[in-house]
């Protein structure tokens, strides 16, 4: 482990001859998120020998490289793992506030509500204490940051859920369909594909969250903003054309 000094202390493990990850703080934060995903923009802007992928998470930031360019590098230091630490430790002191809304978008996921398509409404209203249309109202009235991408290609972890619509995930898994919109302790987020999942689903988008033919498969990234808008039934079939 090694201290990086400057605005914040970084923790560098190496996780393994072409990897490391960078650890921001233990705890997990709005502010934190926000860091962590600027010195990942910051970090692909610059670049740095042999690097090929970032993977930003809650507090820590994973990046992949060829060892060989980066030991042969000029960056300084002896071995690959101290050129990435020398190099780390500069652009650290780099980051400065001007990055921490770079880059970051709006995007309106549209979202129905209850019935079919969100059968844990009425369960999450009544361990709220709440009826469905607070729910929905708490719910789409937030704005949402990504604060990582995970689980399965294109699920995003979003952060900025209101405290009063916490609520514990189910104790079995179960399927759940693509576009099902749910909410687990205190996050919320989209299953992009159908997969077992153990959150609270209040609704789903029609919207595609991951294609693996686009050039950018996952709608969402890291750093993202989230708001959702409450559509009807026959606007969901409207918008799936059915």
């Amino acid at each position: 482990m090694t201290d990086l000094a400057g605005k914040n202390n970084l923790q560098v493990y190496p996780l393994s001859e072409c990897a490391l990850t960078i650890e921001f703080r233990k705890s997990i934060d709005d502010a934190i998120v926000t860091r962590v995903n600027a010195f990942d923009r910051l970090l692909n802007k610059k670049g740095m020998p042999g690097m090929y992928q970032t993977v930003p998470a809650y507090a820590s930031l994973t990046v992949f490289f060829d060892p060989l360019i980066l030991l042969n590098s000029s960056l300084p230091g002896k071995t690959g793992f101290d050129k990435a630490r020398n190099y780390l430790l500069e652009l650290n002191e780099e980051i400065g506030l001007s990055l921490e809304l770079e880059g970051s978008s709006l995007i309106t996921i549209p979202v129905c509500y209850g019935g079919e398509f969100g059968g844990d409404l009425e369960y999450v209203a009544a361990y709220t204490k709440l009826n469905n249309e607070a729910v929905i109202k708490l719910h789409s009235e937030a704005v949402y940051k990504v604060c990582m991408i995970g689980f399965i290609p294109g699920f995003a972890y979003l952060g900025g859920l209101s405290p009063a619509l916490e609520i514990p995930r189910k104790g079995t898994p179960v399927k759940v369909a693509p576009g099902a919109v749910g909410i687990a302790g205190s996050q919320t987020g989209i299953y992009p594909l159908e997969t077992p999942g153990g959150w609270q689903i209040i609704g789903r988008t029609p919207v595609c969250l991951f294609d693996a033919k686009r050039s950018q498969p996952s709608l969402l990234k890291t750093g993202d903003r989230v708001k959702f808008e409450p559509i009807t039934f026959s606007e969901f079939e409207k918008y799936s054309g059915g």
